[in-house]
């Protein structure tokens, strides 16, 4: 391996300084309740290359998700495949189903578009799309307070121009809502730890006034706008949610992201790849978008125990039946297995099982909780891309010095959709960078991460193997 080339300058005094402002900046109430991460000395940077595939990847993704309500909507209808209607209904309550191919909603897409990219060795991996993130008031807090450290260092970091910024995070999120007189954000209790981010995002909008609220809220005044900050599986457990559905519904309040939950589910990546669809897809994407999304969507399978004639199998895996997935060698398990959606499991790093990281007795495990789901909460099965190693750094306060990491990256874009429909464009606001030790195999905002917004340079970052 390489010796580590720091993508953050390592002047210890002048990255201790900025380090120091950027925690001391933190708001009273933290950004997370309960969440603690380690302070980047700098921004995560990126070549300009990577930087252009990012900011035009969010009319890819806006495309893939008008075209997948396009086929949903063309099952329903009787003019595409039942099955695929039936497959993203399964487990769903009749309500959520009648209600999100309602007339008045039928057409509604996610307003947020936030896809989690890998950074491999053979360019980006998208894992799944999340139409529900957090980390919008975390990541405009990062931008803004990376760039005032920047600002007020005599060293400043080296890097090119921010790949978004705090101005765009705000105006970003808040033209989704159009000219809503004002927005209310709801916030459940499994949301909870979202909460203080969301709080000091709201502080500093501009454009109408916006409240925070918890999951009783139920009376928007007519042409005000709600912010679902809540899982279409809780919804037991946000008493208003009924309401504020039925008031979009009637067109009385603009609310997103809709209630919906086909958009909440990963298998419609697995529809991606289904070769009875690529006519649709082609015909709907382009050949140019869908050549995209194929080379930076792993392949990816639904778990459905439905029986295969003898003579077929699974296409990549050479399985005639999913129980052979229990057989598989450790190197052969390079396969992420995750549900779907509607579940409690369905976001973080709940419910996602790496075959190559686990013992043959629990990836068994594994497999038969994803067949035995399959009515309720059906799991996708996934080619794992390991993210390649880049160097970082981050600031250790208690021994006041730069320590430099080699670790595996995640980038999270986050799109925001203005206007409506064939007006409807999405725009960049900025990208969080999540880097975790290399020792770690599923990417999330663990403890010993490291987060920080990017920044763009004329050459990537180093790589270390």
């Amino acid at each position: 391996m390489d010796s580590p080339v720091l993508t953050t300058p390592t002047h210890s005094a002048a990255a201790g300084d900025r380090a120091r402002f950027v925690r001391d900046h933190l708001p009273p109430g933290g950004l997370f309740a309960d969440q603690h991460w380690r302070t980047a000395i700098g921004p995560f940077r990126i070549s300009a290359e990577l930087a252009r595939e990012i900011e035009e990847l969010g009319r890819v993704l806006h495309q893939f998700y008008r075209a997948a309500n396009l086929l949903y909507r063309r099952s329903t209808e009787g003019k595409a495949p039942a099955w695929v209607a039936g497959l993203l209904d399964q487990g769903k309550p009749a309500h959520l189903v009648e209600l999100q191919r309602d007339a008045a909603l039928k057409n509604e897409l996610p307003r947020v578009i936030r896809p989690d990219l890998l950074l491999t060795d053979s360019g980006l991996a998208i894992t799944e799309l999340d139409s529900v993130p957090g980390g919008i008031g975390l990541t405009t807090w990062l931008y803004e307070t990376h760039a005032s450290a920047s600002r007020m260092s005599a060293n400043p970091s080296g890097a090119g121009p921010m790949l978004g910024s705090a101005e765009r995070m705000r105006s970003g999120f808040a033209g989704i809502f159009g000219s809503a007189s004002r927005v209310h954000i709801v916030v459940s209790e499994e949301a909870a730890a979202y909460r203080p981010e969301m709080e000091w995002l709201a502080q500093g909008l501009p454009g109408p006034q916006f409240t925070l609220h918890r999951a009783d809220f139920a009376d928007p005044a007519p042409g005000e706008a709600v912010y679902r900050f809540f899982e279409l599986f809780d919804l037991a457990n946000v008493p208003g949610a009924n309401p504020l559905f039925e008031a979009a519904r009637r067109k009385e309040i603009r609310l997103t992201p809709p209630p919906r939950p086909l958009f909440e589910e990963k298998l419609l990546l697995a529809l991606l790849w289904n070769r009875n669809l690529q006519t649709f897809w082609r015909q709907e994407l382009g050949e140019g978008f869908l050549h995209r999304l194929l080379k930076i969507v792993p392949q990816t399978w639904i778990i459905d125990p439905t029986p295969l004639p003898p003579h077929a199998a699974y296409p990549g895996l050479d399985l005639t039946d999913w129980q052979q997935l229990k057989t598989l060698s450790q190197r052969e398990r390079d396969l992420i297995l995750k549900v779907s959606g509607y579940s409690e499991l369905a976001w973080g790093a709940r419910g996602v099982h790496l075959g190559s990281d686990l013992s043959s007795v629990d990836w068994a495990k594994a497999v038969d909780n994803a067949l035995t789901s399959w009515p309720r909460s059906p799991y996708v099965l996934q080619r794992y891309h390991k993210p390649r190693l880049s160097d970082f750094a981050w600031f250790d306060f208690n021994a006041s010095t730069v320590v430099p990491m080699t670790g595996r990256v995640r980038l999270c874009p986050y799109y925001f959709v203005h206007g409506d429909g064939d007006h409807s464009r999405p725009h960049l606001g900025g990208v969080l960078a999540t880097v975790c030790p290399g020792d770690k195999k599923i990417i999330h905002g663990m403890t010993d991460a490291v987060l920080a917004p990017c920044a763009v340079e004329e050459s990537a970052p180093h790589i270390t193997g």
